[in-house]
């Protein structure tokens, strides 16, 4: 049996399992139980009613978080030319074409993001095996691929946090640190799951959003009233 120590043990005490927490609450909650030593990282996990292994079922896309999420990302941008110079200048951390497939194929990953002109993208497909796995791959439909390269690297460096579905149906995403103010995370909770939301498939029947939960690295999960999250209209059937 694992052993917890008493920060964990009271912090669990002071959740109820069960319970479906207002946002407000829950938020409040998380942020008395992240006492570590560090910032810890606030994650939000939605349980979806959607088979990710249909293709018409799939959930992808894209959140820019209004508040940011607490982390410097290192961006890498493989582009020619202007292009190039309009990463570097953007603020990418690693900006190339063929030198840049070359290192990442010796291994030399030392970014979190991936943005890639559409015309580099038959180079970075070579890339496939190595940086799908990791969730770098560029994609149009996160805006990872495409022609601004000032918006998108932007983008990346000011809160944009990409998510998918895992197989179990669950999209799961950092939404900041706890050192945030609670309105903060309150407001970057409801932008992510508003996002998920517009990522509807077509294909997904009856109730869509199923439950949530939000937590910090080393606090329990919090469960979140879904009615309490959704703006008028949306519905998680």
């Amino acid at each position: 049996m694992a052993h917890h120590g008493k920060r964990v043990v009271k912090a669990r005490e002071g959740v109820e399992r069960t319970k479906l927490y207002k946002l407000e609450d829950a938020v409040k909650l998380v942020k008395t139980n992240a006492s570590a030593k560090f910032d810890e990282t606030v994650e939000l996990a939605i349980n979806l009613g959607v088979d990710p292994k249909h293709a018409d079922q799939m959930v992808r896309g894209v959140v820019n978080l209004p508040n940011g999420t607490g982390r410097t990302l290192r961006v890498a941008v493989f582009a020619r030319g202007a292009k190039a110079d309009e990463a570097r200048a953007a603020g990418a951390d690693v900006v190339g074409a063929e030198d840049l497939v070359a290192a990442v194929q010796g291994g030399e990953i030392n970014f979190d993001r991936c943005i890639a002109t559409p015309d580099m993208m038959p180079l970075v497909g070579r890339l496939g095996k190595v940086l799908g796995p990791r969730g770098l791959m560029p994609n149009p439909k996160v805006g990872t691929v495409t022609m601004d390269v000032k918006a998108a690297v932007a983008a990346s460096k000011g809160g944009a946090v990409e998510f998918r579905a895992e197989k179990a149906g669950i999209v799961q995403g950092s939404v900041g640190k706890a050192s945030f103010g609670e309105e903060k995370l309150a407001e970057n909770i409801k932008a992510f799951v508003d996002a998920v939301n517009k990522a509807k498939p077509a294909g997904a029947k009856g109730h869509y959003l199923l439950r949530a939960a939000v937590s910090s690295t080393m606090g329990p999960g919090v469960r979140l009233d879904l009615a309490t999250l959704q703006t008028a209209g949306q519905t998680g059937a």
